[in-house]
């Protein structure tokens, strides 16, 4: 009885681990975001409004 109180702890704790970790990462990629967010912009504008310059037909 004493080890199946044992590993439901652990599971319980792994899985608070497991949100902890996904929160981070969450976080890290939103702070990138910000900060590199003129850079990203000018990225995607520049790959977009090259798509629509070029002379590409189906």
């Amino acid at each position: 009885m004493n080890n199946l109180l044992i590993s439901k702890r652990k599971q319980f704790f792994s899985a608070g681990m497991e949100m902890v970790q996904v929160a981070i990462l969450i976080a890290i990629a939103i702070a990138a975001g910000l900060i590199f967010r003129e850079k990203i912009g000018d990225f995607i504008k520049d790959v977009f409004g090259g798509l629509n310059e070029s002379s590409f037909t189906f």
